[in-house]
């Protein structure tokens, strides 16, 4: 029997609208979006909505919006099953994701392909409301560079190809969005340009891209950088490498980690000083052992030690994060002392814009997916709402 959606309201709280902040606002809530925003004195029938009943001191921010997750509370995209995405999907909103990429990793062709085809047929047919939704899949590897492959097996990494892409886009039923590749290794840039005549996102990482490499790369179609710092060429005075580019070039988005363990805090604030908040884009990286206790956890067929936070494949080389997007957005703020609207623009807006789907994700207004997060006067996570539906509400859905 059809059971119709319950239309909420949410009363008397501070809301992070699109374009302004409302001190004592409402949110309407008809059949999974935002059917209307503004003062309580504007508000004038709440007849057939459910109020939402919070604690005092709460506010209301846009779902945040992760563009480069492996994993967490045990499953991995690679795992290829729709018992994986399960445990994603509903986890992820307790930290404030409403939505994600499915970031994929270098592995076997075939394993590649079944991770495509499994996330691809959970997006076509078992999304459901009241869970982070999947925005398509984060093609991260194999067309990388040896040099710079961090966690990523060596024995994987491929030349960039186009007819491999394509290939796989096939098999994803055409959900690839964003593709991470080291462009010093697509020496015509040819994956490059089909890619941005695709409408897809190229990114540089995994690269030792040379300044000029990486301009020429930009020139092409990249229009994105794949974790700031991390596995790339760094910044010299004399070869500025990839970051210098990210710092100078005003076309490219930037991701960041931050943890404070793949960036530490200083640099985390000088590069928020360089880049702003108009084209960083927050991410976790995040893998498997995310939510679970320190131990020995599988990435890619390699064993990952995780102890207090830190994910590492040896005692070198950092292998993803167990970082949750909750601590990445308090974390910028105390690192940069950037105010929360940054924080909001960095975690939700601009991944939304990059991603092309600011229509309906991104931030509070008129019209939207309800994607919404209740914070508590510490902003901690109290309730997170997924077009609509209420996902995760704390001291509820806490086990």
């Amino acid at each position: 029997m059809f059971t119709r959606p319950v239309n909420y309201i949410i009363r008397n709280q501070k809301i992070y609208a699109q374009n302004k902040v409302i001190d004592n606002g409402f949110i309407k809530i008809e059949s999974g979006t935002i059917s209307e925003v503004g003062e309580m004195t504007s508000l004038k029938n709440d007849e057939g909505f459910t109020g939402i009943s919070l604690p005092k001191n709460t506010s209301v921010i846009p779902g945040m919006i992760d563009v480069h997750i492996h994993g967490v509370n045990g499953a991995d995209i690679m795992d290829a099953t729709s018992e994986a995405l399960d445990t994603m999907t509903v986890s992820l909103p307790k930290e404030g994701t409403t939505s994600f990429l499915a970031t994929t990793m270098t592995e076997s062709k075939e394993n590649i392909e079944k991770a495509l085809v499994s996330t691809g047929n959970y997006i076509d047919r078992h999304q459901k409301t009241g869970r982070a939704e999947i925005l398509g899949i984060h093609l991260e590897g194999p067309f990388i560079n040896s040099g710079k492959a961090g966690a990523q097996p060596l024995h994987h990494i491929a030349v960039p190809c186009v007819d491999t892409f394509e290939s796989w886009q096939a098999t994803s039923g055409n959900h690839i969005k964003l593709v991470t590749l080291a462009p010093e290794m697509d020496k015509e840039h040819s994956l490059i340009q089909h890619l941005k005549q695709q409408g897809i996102i190229a990114s540089a990482g995994h690269s030792n891209a040379s300044y000029d490499e990486m301009g020429e790369a930009i020139d092409k179609g990249v229009s994105h950088v794949t974790h700031l710092f991390n596995q790339m060429s760094g910044f010299h005075h004399r070869e500025p490498g990839i970051v210098g580019a990210a710092f100078n070039r005003g076309e490219v988005m930037v991701e960041l980690i931050a943890d404070g363990i793949h960036v530490r805090p200083e640099a985390v604030d000088i590069a928020f000083k360089q880049i702003t908040g108009d084209r960083m884009i927050l991410i976790t990286d995040s893998m498997r052992a995310k939510c679970l206790k320190n131990g020995q956890y599988d990435l890619g067929g390699q064993m990952v030690t995780v102890k207090d936070g830190m994910a590492m494949l040896d005692e070198d080389t950092l292998a993803g994060s167990v970082l949750e997007m909750k601590s990445a957005f308090k974390n910028i703020q105390k690192f940069t002392g950037c105010p929360i609207e940054e924080a909001i623009k960095i975690t939700s807006e601009n991944p939304a814009k990059q991603l092309g789907v600011f229509n309906r994700k991104g931030s509070i207004t008129w019209g939207k997916d309800a994607d919404l997060v209740i914070l508590d006067d510490q902003l901690n996570v109290f309730m997170t709402i997924c077009k609509g539906e209420i996902a995760y509400e704390r001291g509820v859905d806490d086990v």
